[in-house]
């Protein structure tokens, strides 16, 4: 069964870290491409991060980028968002999904995804 299960949300105050994990079972995630997207309540669900197949190109959307870092360790079947600097604005639950062709395109297309994990961040 191909799942993937996200951890590591929970409350934090502003200025804050997290990370996340987010941990791929039943496929081999050397060949996919793994994005993080959130969704904030009464919002659409947004791309926020994303790493290649080979770990070697990474995207950020700009709310993100400086703060956030992306990392994956395949032998771990297992990929990384290094939250740092948090915002109440960051408040979502985080969702981590895999895209087929390994190359992380905003656009994907992300074929499996996780259930989510919630990050609140205090002001």
């Amino acid at each position: 069964e191909v799942q993937l299960v996200e951890s590591g949300g929970g409350l934090v105050q502003a200025g804050g870290s997290l990370r996340l994990s987010c941990v791929a079972s039943g496929f081999t995630v050397d060949d996919y491409a793994i994005g993080w997207f959130r969704q904030a309540p009464g919002k659409e669900r947004e791309f926020v991060s994303s790493i290649d197949y080979s770990g070697g190109s990474t995207y950020y959307t700009d709310s993100v980028k400086g703060r956030f870092t992306i990392s994956r360790d395949n032998a771990k079947n297992t990929v990384y968002l290094q939250m740092n600097s948090l915002k109440p604005e960051d408040t979502a639950v985080y969702y981590c999904a895999a895209d087929p062709t390994g190359w992380g395109m905003v656009n994907g297309p992300y074929n499996y995804w996780g259930q989510g994990t919630q990050v609140t961040v205090s002001s």
